[in-house]
């Protein structure tokens, strides 16, 4: 069983910068896919980012690209995800998630794809 657990969630101002960090316990962190997904209050669960097991292969949705980059450190078990000039509808609950792959490339946009999920951590930006 992975647990995951989310940090770095804050209210900043629009243009400002946060960095959350998941990480993960109970499993081989460098066999996993990791992903972040955001919910804001009244809408539906949506992808952010996803990373390969290995790092070599990122995706992002496009309300993101060029703003948010997503990395790992497999010697800390731990995912994050920076988050550059951000925006008032960036404001979301910002989950981490995680499933065992056996390709290097492996990973989805689709939430019902992962097996693993953190508790969230909120991020606010005031415009």
């Amino acid at each position: 069983q992975v647990q995951l657990v989310e940090s770095g969630g804050g209210l900043v101002q629009a243009g400002e910068s946060l960095r959350l960090s998941c990480t993960a316990s109970g499993g081989t962190f460098s066999s996993y896919a990791m992903g972040w997904f955001r919910q804001a209050p009244g809408k539906e669960r949506e992808f952010v980012s996803a990373i390969s097991r290995d790092g070599g292969s990122t995706d992002y949705t496009d309300s993101v690209k060029g703003r948010f980059t997503i990395s790992r450190d497999n010697a800390k078990n731990t995912v994050y995800l920076q988050m550059n000039s951000l925006k008032p509808e960036d404001t979301a609950v910002y989950s981490c998630a995680a499933r065992f792959t056996r390709g290097n490339s492996d990973y989805s946009i689709y939430w019902s794809w992962w097996a693993y999920w953190g508790q969230g951590t909120q991020v606010t930006v005031s415009s």
